[in-house]
This record gives structure tokens, C-alpha cells and sequence, in this order.
């Protein structure tokens, strides 16, 4: 009786990890910054693999031992990752350097899959208007853009001043 719930567990499982390796394989970049049509893409592939992991059973016990199977899942591999850099390194890549002193690193940039314009369009979203004024531009594990500048620092600080206060007694 137990069984065929097992079954649906494993077969979660076993998806949940094939979708990890794709979008590592395929970049991280779909993991942030979702397009429409990443998002479509992503729709589009939970709803290809449901049949797989579950088959013919639609019951409520069976969507729990799908749910179960991926929460699972998701906990040890958080664990691991957690614990070791190596397995870390493996799964969710390493930073990749994009900007350097107001200089696009092309090798950067097509490791990342990341065009000139999004690019551009990223560091404005960090307030630098080009890409000459920035220092340092990396692409993080987690798929965010950070984005290091003396120019766009020296705005902020300027910006927040403090108002003087009046000396009238």
C-alpha cells in the first residue's frame, strides 16, 4: 500500500535533481531576473513533468508523496550545499566577473549568457549611468548582479549630507 507513494517520492526526487543539473547546465541566469518567457519556460516544464512524477495517480495522497519527495529533497541538498564548497562549487557555480575598472570582460560576460544590454540595464538598476564609472560588476552565485562604484558611492554620500542645523538663539 505503501509502495506506489514511494514510488512517487523517488520519481520527484529524481526530476527535481534532472531540472537542477538542466539549469546548471543551461545558466543560472533563469534562476533571476525572470523574463516572460523564463517564466513561460518555467511553467512550461513543471506542468511537462508532473505526469512523471506522479503518473496516473491524481489522488491527494499521491500529490503529498510529491510534495514530500521534493521538500525532501530540497532540505538534504540545502544541507549539503551548506556543508560542503566543493559539492557547492559544482552545483551553483562560482561568481563571474563581468566589470572590471569601467571594462565589459567579454569571457565574463559569455560565461554568463548575459547580452551587452542586459548588462547595461542591470547597472543602471544600481543607479551608474555607464559602464566607464564602474569599478566592479559580478555576476553572484545566487544569480544577482552587484555592483561596486566610486562614482555612484560619492552620489549616495552627497545625496544623504545631513542638513546644517541653524545656530539662531
Amino acid at each position: 500500500m505503501l509502495q506506489p507513494y514511494l514510488t512517487i517520492a523517488a520519481k520527484s526526487t529524481a526530476i527535481y535533481l534532472f531540472i537542477i543539473t538542466a539549469i546548471r547546465i543551461f545558466g543560472k541566469k533563469e534562476l533571476s531576473q525572470l523574463s516572460v518567457i523564463d517564466f513561460v519556460f518555467i511553467l512550461l516544464i513543471s506542468n511537462s513533468v508532473q505526469n512523471a512524477m506522479v503518473g496516473d495517480n491524481t489522488t491527494l495522497q499521491g500529490g503529498f508523496a510529491a510534495a514530500c519527495g521534493l521538500f525532501i529533497s530540497n532540505y538534504v541538498l540545502k544541507l549539503i550545499l551548506r556543508t560542503s564548497p566543493f559539492f557547492s562549487k559544482i552545483v551553483q557555480g562560482e561568481k563571474i566577473l563581468l566589470i572590471h575598472d569601467g571594462i565589459i570582460l567579454r569571457e565574463g560576460l559569455r560565461k554568463s549568457m548575459f547580452s551587452i544590454d542586459e548588462l547595461k540595464s542591470a547597472i543602471r538598476e544600481h543607479g551608474v549611468d555607464k559602464i566607464e564609472d564602474v569599478d566592479l560588476a559580478i555576476l553572484e552565485v545566487d544569480g544577482n548582479i552587484s555592483v561596486l562604484s566610486n562614482n555612484y558611492s560619492h552620489r549616495t554620500v552627497k545625496a544623504r549630507k545631513k542638513p546644517q542645523l541653524s545656530h539662531n538663539p
